[in-house]
């Protein structure tokens, strides 16, 4: 097919490609560490079922088995000289099946990224790059009997490594039809961190026939995304293939893909009015949804369908107001969702087996998000960063990362906020932290250059608006959620209230409170804030600490400030028979008594016992 009949035919109506191939072939029973490229060869008949299974499905673009199939991702299985033969092999088995079907068919060349580093990221040359896309193009597009109609370059994060390869393909096959489609992060980046808008723009600057995204999360996600793109090429043909969702993975080392075909068929609709003219789906999809999107694109154009809206924000460039996404503990806040969050301390060594085997057990709970604290007590353990992300990765937690300003400058205090942000961590909270006198090293350096009122300013007047201490650029707006602390029992109400309001002032988006023991105490302290600033207070996440069992009461009424726990609980534990179940109790009722008037709970179970926390959830279970 040459390039004015591809856009010839894109333009008449919108073309369905297929579904996935790997993750179906996974479902099938190959291992992920297998080659899925060379299975063109070691088990044709598998392959060939699941192109004709598409084709069945009402399929107009089937593509073929080769996304992986270059040098360097075949080198990983020791294929690395089998580069042709892998490609041609895809190619002629694809041809087979769309000719035993009798249906116009088109055949789409398939090419993922190389799985190496580019220069100047990394150590391969722009020419090596080029020379390994030539390769495979070469051997897609020269298959006996006939090579594929067009090509399609997909689920590439570096817009350079797209370039290289329409550089690749257009020395080979001057006049065939290119496809570039771009994945996209969570925060609507590419890995690199480039927005749509931008991609676009770089994009419709190739010589490609059509730009899009693929993979990415799930529809709603793509179709944001191509909407922009649409506004910054208006011209160009957009390809829309998005993920079945974001994937879960599951005991047993399964991962599932949660949108249904009937999702994606209520999506159909909407791509080809956004202006998609390639619509297909990624990971996670089968005949199943392509068959659902079949029947929705042949739907008359009369009938009334369920499309959904897409609302875009315009991205600001570099430095100026923020752009992305509120996180989902926002929108708790936002939508009065009751929040529940549990500290998690980070491991004392390398081992993490226990760290997320306790979130998934929390995560199965009923929590929904989870703390992570970072150095309590001035305790040596892994970076809380780290935690927080193996958590959110692992575990599919949003966590609120602990961040104390004791024991950093303002240099290591900014990096580490990029650090943060890079590795998905959104929610921060904001403390003085732990003096480094009581902790595993006494001897070490203990001063800051901040403190939290101050750092809560720096984050939400700085780097959410794109800059730092000094005003300088940090490339794009932060957006940050920042919570701040607060006792609501304190010993002088009056100036912890002045504190709450300074906090409040410089941005402070929620309070993590210390442990509450007297719920009427807190009420009124909330009320009094209210009534004396005649504003409402912000949204509360009041600490609840299971009592463990007599002495743990004890200990913590006498030996750490600021925690005072009532006489009547401390009786209750001392005469208890079983003093854990009454610490359980005793949490219960706090939490019925302060639910009215906080927006979540806070809880910080002793030893780490979180078997406890799920008995105290029974209490939100029943009044649910």
């Amino acid at each position: 097919m040459r390039r004015e009949e591809f856009r010839e035919c894109v333009q008449k109506k919108p073309l369905l490609l297929d579904g996935a191939m790997g993750t179906v072939l996974h479902g099938r029973g190959i291992a992920i560490g297998e080659c899925f490229d060379a299975l063109s060869i070691r088990n044709p008949a598998l392959v060939a079922e699941i192109h004709r299974a598409y084709i069945d499905a009402g399929a107009d673009v089937i593509e073929t088995n080769s996304f992986g199939a270059n040098r360097f991702k075949l080198a990983e299985h020791g294929l690395e000289g089998e580069v042709t033969a892998v490609n041609q092999a895809a190619v002629t088995l694809a041809r087979r099946v769309i000719d035993g079907s009798f249906k116009p068919v088109l055949l789409a060349g398939a090419i993922g990224p190389l799985g190496v580093r580019l220069a100047p990221l990394g150590r391969v040359t722009i020419e090596e790059a080029q020379a390994a896309f030539q390769e495979q193009i070469t051997a897609l597009t020269t298959a006996s009997p006939r090579g594929v109609d067009l090509l399609i370059i997909e689920t590439m994060s570096n817009v350079a490594e797209v370039k290289t390869a329409v550089a690749a393909a257009r020395a080979v096959a001057p006049d065939i039809p290119i496809v570039a489609n771009m994945t996209f992060t969570r925060d609507d980046r590419t890995m690199l961190g480039n927005p749509p808008d931008d991609v676009a723009a770089k994009l419709a600057a190739l010589d490609v026939d059509a730009i899009g995204v693929n993979c990415s999360g799930g529809p709603a996600q793509v179709l944001r995304l191509i909407t922009v793109m649409r506004r910054i090429a208006p011209d160009m043909p957009l390809a829309a293939v998005p993920n079945a969702g974001w994937p879960e993975q599951i005991q047993g080392g399964r991962v599932l893909y949660p949108a249904t075909p009937t999702y994606f068929a209520d999506y159909t609709r909407a791509f080809a009015e956004a202006g998609a003219c390639l619509i297909g789906g990624c990971c996670g999809t089968n005949a199943a949804h392509i068959a659902a999107m079949r029947q929705a694109l042949d739907m008359p154009a009369s009938s009334k369908v369920a499309v959904p809206i897409v609302e875009v924000v315009e991205r600001p460039r570099r430095g100026t107001a923020v752009a992305d996404e509120p996180t989902h503990l926002a929108q708790a806040f936002a939508t009065n969702r009751f929040v529940i969050t549990v500290e998690m301390s980070p491991p004392r060594g390398i081992a993490t087996q226990r760290l997320l085997e306790g979130a998934h057990m929390l995560k199965e709970a009923g929590v929904n998000f989870l703390n992570i604290a970072d150095s309590p007590l001035a305790r040596m353990r892994m970076s809380a960063w780290a935690a927080a992300y193996l958590v959110q990765k692992e575990v599919g937690l949003e966590t609120v990362l602990h961040f104390p300003t004791r024991g950093r400058n303002l240099l290591r205090v900014q990096g580490d906020l990029l650090a943060a942000y890079a590795m998905g961590i959104r929610n921060l909270f904001v403390v003085m932290g732990d003096p480094t006198r009581i902790g595993d090293f006494p001897e070490a350096m203990d001063s800051y250059d901040i403190v939290p009122t101050g750092l809560i300013h720096l984050i939400k007047q700085n780097f959410n608006t794109g800059v730092d201490k000094s005003g300088e650029s940090i490339d794009y707006p932060t957006n940050f959620v920042v919570g701040c602390a607060l006792n609501l029992t304190p010993a002088d109400p009056e100036q912890e209230m002045k504190l709450l309001r300074k906090k409040i002032r410089n941005g402070a988006d929620f309070a993590l409170t210390q442990p509450v023991f007297n719920p009427q105490a807190a009420k009124a302290f909330v009320e009094q804030y209210e009534a004396t600033y005649e504003e409402r207070i912000l949204p509360l996440v009041a600490g609840v600490k299971p009592l463990y069992n007599s002495r743990n009461a004890e200990f913590l009424h006498n030996e750490v400030p600021g925690m005072i726990i009532p006489d009547e609980q401390r009786q209750r534990m001392r005469d208890a028979a079983d003093e854990q179940r009454e610490g359980v109790l005793i949490a219960q009722e706090i939490v019925r008594e302060i639910r009215p008037f906080v927006q979540g709970v806070y809880i910080m179970p002793a030893f780490g016992r979180y078997d406890l926390v799920a008995d105290v959830l029974d209490i939100l279970r029943e009044s649910a």
